[in-house]
């Protein structure tokens, strides 16, 4: 274990490895979802593990899954049920964010938590509370998925090994080291000021976000940077930014986030399968990964759970 990663690995602690045929709840702290969508991503988690919901899933409260009582209940039920493994989000959309000052994690033993999106709003407060989960499919995107990410997903919930490298496209050279924080860049930045938000102190900062025009990426990722984001983190991995072009525009996303990008002078590698794409390859949070913009690779250094 390299110096570095030692002097960062007890800054998070990792839930323990889930088992085939484990209990794990499926929540929808966020928006009401596709049933079609969800029937078939629920066929895939059923075929490993035991999904464990009630009706109240299915509630419609315009654009929420029911009421914030509702959502709150479910969630802080399913994180402090020793009885359930793990906890899968059924969609994203909106509405996590609401929750959180009532939201009860506390003194609870970590377990693993899988979603991403939305639930950027879910995990920033984990990883303040010193949780390692996982930025991974919800549900509703799990049926969608190719097998290769469903098995990443399983075996990233099941071994301590750390997983492969993730191949990306450099955009400023250097390597970094940190824990991997982050997700959603919309909600990232809903989150600055409160105190949900982990310390991002020497971490490698995750960014991926969908249907964001790349002047409103811009504002964003301003924003960050006025916050002071940039002067505390050692590097950014930047994954899919889906549906985010100006019609009619002679410029990219993919060009103003790289200007974005050179601008802090971080090493920073893009292009990485993680977000709102076809592939949404699912990772660590709170794990110590080197992101190497030299070779294009993100690679991880720890696992996401401990051996059971």
């Amino acid at each position: 274990m390299r110096p570095s990663q030692e002097a960062g690995a007890g800054r998070f602690t990792k839930p323990a490895a889930l088992r085939p045929g484990d209990p794990v709840a499926v929540v929808a702290p966020a928006s009401p979802f596709d049933r079609e969508s969800f029937d078939a991503g629920l066929r895939v988690l059923a075929g490993r593990y035991r999904p464990v919901f009630d009706d109240g899933l299915f509630a419609r409260s315009r654009y929420l899954a029911g009421d914030d009582g509702r959502r709150l209940a479910e969630l802080n039920a399913a994180l402090a049920d020793d009885g359930i493994r793990g906890v899968f989000a059924a969609r994203g959309g909106y509405g996590a964010i609401r929750l959180l000052p009532k939201l009860h994690v506390a003194g609870l033993t970590p377990k693993p938590v899988v979603g991403f999106s939305d639930l950027t709003a879910v995990h920033l407060p984990l990883q303040a509370a010193g949780w390692v989960s996982v930025h991974g499919p919800v549900v509703t995107q799990l049926g969608r998925q190719p097998d290769e990410v469903v098995r990443r997903l399983f075996r990233l919930l099941e071994s301590a090994e750390p997983p492969a490298p993730l191949l990306g496209v450099p955009l400023v050279p250097g390597v970094a080291e940190g824990p991997l924080i982050g997700g959603n860049l919309s909600v990232v930045t809903r989150l600055l000021g409160t105190p949900y938000l982990p310390s991002l102190d020497g971490a490698v900062l995750l960014l991926e976000d969908v249907t964001e025009r790349p002047y409103r990426l811009d504002r964003m990722w301003t924003h960050l940077a006025l916050a002071g984001v940039f002067d505390r983190v050692r590097g950014i991995a930047l994954g899919d930014f889906t549906e985010c072009e100006e019609p009619d525009a002679d410029y990219a996303s993919r060009d103003v986030l790289a200007d974005l990008a050179r601008e802090t002078g971080l090493p920073c590698l893009g292009g990485l399968a993680i977000g709102h794409g076809a592939v949404n390859q699912p990772v660590a949070l709170g794990a110590w990964v080197r992101l190497d913009a030299d070779a294009g690779e993100l690679a991880f250094l720890a696992g996401a759970v401990t051996r059971g």
